[in-house]
């Protein structure tokens, strides 16, 4: 002891020397660390206090360094001695910081522990240990414990939400709390703290006490708070335990109980809806909308329900084997029925009779596991989860056996291709849309394995600390889950679409925790598992970019995810050094060879590009398993240099490559994914770490890096290469790359539709390059991409023509039927014959084409509307080939045919009958009387309503038009859909005599309806058919993308020079109309008609004028759409606008061609519907769908533009020399996704109220007396 070394002959002072006391003073700062707070103190000791303080540290070093159970206990005693506490010298600081210094060995000792059960258990104890002393009578000692702990927690955090330790630290505020209740004058007693051997001396005034339990109280509440913000859902379940074991009584309080409450309340934890919010929407929400606290009520009543219900289902006396099973069988039957309710039930009472079981049966933890495979449902897999959490807090002792099972039942969603795991849906293209198509998103049902992923990234958080069993386990999960082809099409693998992004990443985010630090000892497995999840990672972007189909928070949460794994691989670049990656020249380990397991068979796929000789490396560990295509990336670079390399280097140097190129593809995704959640870059929606995408995005790339990056991706994948050069933008050198490549190894690629471009150009086609010939097996383009072939875009060759033959009729007739104006076109450039002879196949494969055909090719015989002047190029051609079409007809078909050439021919005709009548009443009772003469023909149908056939005339319907000169008019007809391929049969049948009429209308056709149409003569209507082709897809676009936006392409029809079939649009009156009825503006006609803002009616219609007025808006400014007076703009009764008349667009405009008119008709009376200014949330929603529009229809633009140039050399007045360049600057082809939204959010702001609209609209007003 201290007071003895007084007395002690041994130590004397004045048995050494002033220099030899100086060396052991010395010696005692060098072992410290010379800490400034003492140095004073020990150049002041005597000898006899120097040999103690070193004694005290060997010693003291030497029992931690040396001891199986080292421990800290001692250090305290010391602090604790009374003799040093009083010494004047300054001991009980030296001996403190000594203590430090043992303290930090102790960490030391213990971190190289492995991590395993015995060694938790001797953290657990000297947490618990500080936690005691932290409520020490001597406040230096409360210091001391304060600060261990903290140095404690930092280097083993997971002692923040350890079980044991928070429930001691309840228990000890409860002894605490207890302590106040004592009188103070009294003899004060050790207070035992409860599952701990240790006891708490008390103070002996009350006001000590108060301060004591105040500073405890504040710490357990930092604790809690603080493993909240690591482990929310593991301290989350701990204290639900911990508040279902106290017993509860109303008479009694229980202080650990109330702050376990409290904390959770208090924590800033937020809901699964709030969670992705930023924090200025979150500020603006009260407390309770966005807090976590009601789920934890939730669950801790659940969990005292069920634990209640099976404690009495227990003491009925029924044998526990029964129960079990007849529990067992409820779980499976709620499954078999698909009721999530009663799964709900019944899992919950399997995991309270599993927890109060001693023996565990395997059946009933079976069950607890797996249960959420059969039933995979958001729902079912929530209840699980918490089932789980529940579990594992409540009986540590099963949690490996749990795992083993919940893992297998992981690996059977694998197996089954569920979720994350299932085959992309095959979509149909808008550019194919074909009858009874589904156009719409197909997202896989990635939600179960979203939340059972979030379960598995926190049980990788707590188990890395401390638990090398279970971090196994997880790796061994991850290996089984990701996969190391890129690229591939063969199962199991996850899927690409963008709906599973979140779910993806989430689990490659889990992996690469594993991967950076030192949770995984180097090893073949670690690196097995980077290369995992590098290839994972690609294989996302083996596929075209799609728009989200996720909306809201949903959205929001996979953009957090993303941001996070992108600054994440980009921290990996310190982990890929060969002295962290581990050894390299390894030989087969047969203990690894499972990490392969069922990658080997997809090497062999057609992606692989091992199909043709490369060079193999020498040495190296990526020998030892058979990898994918990515790792000759490495084989070739090693090869080519002619130094020798360490293999380490190569390898490092090589996954720096492939992560920069994660990050950069990566970092395109992600803007694009920003730009879509927020287009108007809205302050509330940004995210933490957007500029840092950006920063990265704007680096300047060398034309050598890019073709490096378009060599990297085709050694990965070509697959990855081929869709690259899309998702790369401003990269020239990237396509000039990849087309190389494709030209080099074209049958790699041959079963991608999007390389096709990369094989045939302009160069080829004029070169008659031999690796054309492969163009022949070529996966099938979409029908306007193989009618490309035959228009200005390419030169004329046999082999594009056969291939883009064999595209046109692999597809439905009424696929084709869409673009039969393009297809009759093409005739100009058939200069082989291929297009007349597929034109007379389709012609028989369809009767309703065939129909459609002729109508077209009688309209391009000539050039112009009176017949005069015959189209040089064509007439022959069309001539010939009508003539031909004809002539094959016979039987029902020829029958068919003159039936319906026949009613049309008399409904057009009647035009010719009213012209030489004066307008008004006269011409109106002529073409009343020509249509009473009209008899319906029966399987008839209008040119521009093929899927309907027509029934009846309303006779009284005709009403002619205001042209004086061509007298066009207005027919009702009444038809009933059926749709085209019906119609053709139903007509052919009726043609054959084996069904009437009265027949076909009972058999099941779809419901009658009255359908108006217009029939002009002496109008080229050929313009307007292509700006409604062109709306028709981009309705079909966005459909596809899941776009809430309205568009309706009415039908027009041409069906001889001049003439042509307008359908009408139902329910829907001219704004010019409205404007004369009520002579009042568009907003006081809402406010009319639907009533004020503040009724459903009114707030209805205005989302469906924002929505339709978005999409007019965007194809408006995309074909420049001009002479959009209000004449040519409809409101229907709900509230849509629609624009019809589009005669002038493109080049063309009113006025000589000026161009006068803004790109988009924003008038004052449009603002004031959508909210009467920019900041106005109806305009900005208005905003938000404009530039959503534009991203999700410029991937079609190249589809678009081919559209548009086969119909150049019809001669229309919309195409004067500049249009397709003109067209293509509009799509902004070269921009991001965030440049095109800035140009979108540009062009609308110079259209806002802009003069010009409401200058042509004065003009109108004074020469045609259009309201405005």
């Amino acid at each position: 002891e201290m007071r003895e070394l007084q007395y002690t002959s041994a130590v004397r002072n004045d048995s050494v020397s002033i220099n030899q006391l100086q060396e052991f003073k010395t010696q005692i700062l060098v072992l410290l660390e010379n800490p400034a707070e003492i140095s004073a103190l020990v150049n002041k000791l005597n000898f006899a206090q120097c040999t103690y303080l070193l004694s005290v540290y060997w010693l003291e070093t030497l029992r931690v360094e040396n001891s199986t159970v080292p421990s800290i206990h001692p250090i305290l005693e010391y602090l604790n001695d009374a003799t040093i506490q009083k010494d004047k010298s300054g001991m009980w600081q030296c001996v403190a910081c000594v203590g430090d210094r043992v303290f930090t060995t102790f960490l030391n000792v213990m971190s190289c522990k492995p991590k395993d059960e015995s060694r938790e258990k001797e953290l657990e104890s000297h947490a618990q240990f500080m936690l005691i002393n932290f409520n020490h009578i001597h406040k230096q000692i409360r210091r001391v414990a304060d600060k261990y702990l903290s140095s404690l927690v930092d280097r083993f955090p997971h002692l923040l939400w350890n079980c044991r330790v928070l429930w001691s630290m309840l228990d000890i505020l409860q002894v605490l709390s207890y302590s106040l209740e004592l009188d103070p004058n009294e003899e004060t007693p050790m207070l035992r703290v409860p599952s701990t051997p240790y006891s708490i001396p008390l103070m002996d005034t009350l006001e000590a006490r108060e301060s004591i339990v105040n500073d405890f109280a504040a710490r357990c509440l930092g604790i809690v708070q603080e493993a909240m913000k690591w482990a929310p859902q593991a301290t989350r379940s701990h204290l639900q335990e911990y508040l279902n074991q106290i017993p509860h009584s109303g008479q009694w309080h229980h202080s650990g109980l109330a702050l376990a409450t409290e904390s959770i309340l208090m924590s800033k934890g937020l809901n699964l809806q709030s969670a992705p919010l930023s924090t200025s929407t979150l500020e603006k929400r009260p407390r309770c909308v966005k807090s976590d606290s009601s789920r934890f009520v939730s669950s801790l009543s659940l969990r005292s329900r069920f634990s209640g219900q099976v404690a009495g289902m227990l003491q009925t006396g029924v044998p526990r084997d029964k129960i079990i099973e007849k529990i067992i069988k409820d779980v499976w039957d709620a499954c078999r029925d698909e009721s999530n309710a009663q799964h709900h039930s019944a899992l919950w009472r399997a995991t309270a009779l599993l927890i109060s079981s001693e023996d565990a049966p395997r059946n009933l933890l079976n069950v607890v596991a797996c249960s959420q495979l059969e039933l995979f449902t958001e729902r079912a897999m929530i209840t699980a989860t918490e089932c789980w959490q529940w579990l594992i807090t409540a009986r540590p002792d099963l949690e490996l056996q749990f795992l083993q099972e919940m893992f297998s039942a992981w690996q059977s969603s694998v197996d089954k291709q569920l979720g994350l795991f299932s085959k992309e849906e095959e979509e149909v293209s808008p550019l194919a849309a074909y009858e009874g198509c589904v156009l719409e998103p197909l997202p896989p049902f990635v939600k179960p394995h979203d939340i059972w992923i979030q379960f598995i990234v926190e049980l990788v958080e707590t188990a890395k600390y401390n638990n090398q069993d279970k971090v196994d386990m997880l790796a061994n999960l991850l290996q089984h889950s990701l996969f190391m082809i890129v690229g591939g099409t063969e199962q199991p693998r996850q899927n690409r679409h963008i709906a599973a992004v979140g779910a993806r990443f989430r689990l490659l985010l889990c992996g690469l925790s594993l991967l950076q630090g030192d949770v995984l000892s180097r090893s073949l497995a670690k690196n097995v598992l980077r290369e995992r999840i590098y290839c994972t990672c690609l294989d996302y972007f083996c596929g075209s970019k799609l728009c989200p189909s996720q909306r809201g928070t949903d959205l929001r949460d996979d953009i957090h995810v993303l941001l996070k794994f992108w600054q994440t691989m980009h921290s990996d670049k310190k982990y890929l050094m060969a002295s962290v990656i581990g050894d390299f020249d390894v030989s087969g380990s047969v203990a690894d060879q499972n990490l392969t397991g069922g990658d080997a068979k997809s090497q062999s796929g057609i992606v692989s590009s091992n199909d043709f000789p490369r060079p193999q490396t020498a040495t190296g560990w990526i020998n030892t398993v058979p990898l994918s295509s990515s790792t000759n990336t490495l084989t070739k670079r090693s090869n080519r240099s002619k130094r020798q390399v360490n293999s380490g280097d190569l390898f490092v140097k090589d996954y720096i490559k492939k992560r920069n190129l994660i990050l950069d593809l990566l970092a395109v995704e992600i803007e694009f994914l920003l730009t879509w959640h927020n287009p108007t870059s809205r302050p509330d929606l940004n995210f933490p770490g957007e500029d840092t995408i950006a920063a990265w995005k704007s680096k300047t790339v060398s034309e050598r890096t890019l073709r490096d990056t378009a060599r990297l991706a085709w050694d990965i994948s070509p697959v990855l290469a081929v869709f690259l050069p899309d998702r790369l933008k401003n990269a020239e050198s990237i396509v000039k790359e990849v087309s190389r490549l494709v030209r080099l190894h074209p049958t790699l690629v041959c079963h991608i539709p999007q390389a096709l471009k990369f094989l045939v150009t302009t160069d080829t086609l004029l070169n008659d390059a031999q690796e054309l010939v492969h163009m022949l097996s070529w996966a099938r383009v979409t029908p306007i991409q193989a009618l490309a072939y035959f228009s200005r875009q390419y030169p004329p060759h046999p082999i594009s023509a056969q291939y883009a033959i064999r595209v046109l009729m692999s597809y439905p007739a009424d696929a084709v039927l869409f673009y039969i104006p393009q297809l009759v076109q093409s005739l100009r450039h058939d200069t082989m014959g291929y297009i007349t002879e597929f034109i007379k196949y389709i012609s028989k494969k369809s009767q309703v084409v065939c129909h459609q055909l002729i109508w077209n090719m009688k309209t391009n015989m000539f050039i112009d509307e009176e017949m005069h002047q015959k189209d040089a190029t064509l007439f022959d051609t069309l001539e010939a080939l009508t003539k031909t079409i004809i002539g094959s007809l016979s039987g029902p078909a020829k029958q068919f045919y003159e039936r319906e050439f026949e009613f049309f021919s008399q409904i057009t005709n009647i035009s010719g009958e009213i012209r030489p009548f004066p307008k008004g009443p006269e011409r109106k009772r002529a073409c009343l009387e020509a249509l009473s003469k009209i008899e319906v023909q029966p399987g008839c149908y209008l040119p521009s309503n093929p899927e309907a056939m027509v029934i009846d005339i309303d006779y009284k319907s005709g009403t002619p038009m205001q042209s004086a000169a061509k007298a066009p008019y207005l027919a009702r007809f009444r038809v009933r859909h059926c749709g085209i391929n019906e119609l053709e049969t139903i007509a052919l049948s009726i043609s054959e005599g084996t069904l009437k009429l009265d027949d076909s209308l009972n058999s099941g056709m779809g419901p009658e309806m009255w359908q108006a149409a217009i029939f002009k003569v002496g109008d080229d209507v050929r313009q307007d058919m292509l700006a409604l082709q062109v709306i028709g897809i981009f309705k079909n676009v966005f459909q596809q993308v899941g776009l809430e936006l309205y568009l309706f392409p009415y039908r027009v029809v041409a069906t001889a020079p001049g003439c042509g079939v307008i359908e009408c649009v139902p329910d829907a009156k001219s704004r010019d109309q409205l404007g004369r009825q009520t002579d009042i503006g568009m907003y006081e006609y809402f406010i009319k008609t639907y009533g004020d803002e503040t009724t459903k009616e009114f707030q209805n219609a205005r989302r469906n004028f924002v929505r339709s007025m978005a999409a007019y808006s965007v194809i408006g400014f995309l074909l420049q759409i001009k002479d959009r007076h209000n004449g040519n703009i409809m409101l229907d009764i709900d509230g849509h606008i629609i624009h019809i008349d589009f005669g002038f667009m493109f080049e063309s405009s009113p006025g000589g061609n000026l161009g006068f008119e803004p790109d988009i008709k924003l008038t004052d009376e449009m603002v004031m519907v959508m909210g009467g200014k920019t900041e106005a949330a109806p305009f900005r929603w208005f905003t938000e769908l404009c530039v959503q529009a534009y991203l999700a229809v410029r991937p079609y633009q190249e589809a678009i533009i081919s559209l548009v140039s086969l119909m150049l050399d019809t001669g229309l007045p919309c195409f004067r020399g500049q249009t397709i360049k003109l067209l293509r600057a509009r799509f902004a082809p070269q921009a991001s996704e965030k440049e095109a939204a800035a140009y979108m959010i540009s062009v609308i702001r110079n259209s806002f109220l802009n003069f010009r609209t409401r200058t042509y609209d004065m003009i109108q007003y004074y020469q045609n007396q259009i309201p405005y």
